[in-house]
């Protein structure tokens, strides 16, 4: 975990970045870990299940964001 930080901290991420991140993937081992079961998941991460589904839906929205600019920056 130190290493992960360094490196973090030498890349000049932010904290609500990091934090960010780390949240959004600690979510997502959790979802595999419970076969992608909302109610099991959140009973787990100890939250509710419709606060994760936002969290999992703000999720795909941002990635699906993040697929369009990209796609725009490449047919340009």
């Amino acid at each position: 975990m130190e290493t992960l930080i360094n490196e973090m901290l030498d890349g000049q991420i932010l904290l609500d970045e990091a934090i960010t991140e780390f949240e959004k993937l600690y979510i997502q081992r959790a979802l595999e870990r419970h076969s992608d079961h909302i109610s099991k998941t959140a009973n787990a991460l100890g939250i509710h299940r419709n606060t994760l589904s936002k969290r999992v839906s703000s999720y795909q929205q941002t990635s699906k964001s993040k697929s369009k600019r990209l796609s725009a920056k490449r047919g340009k």
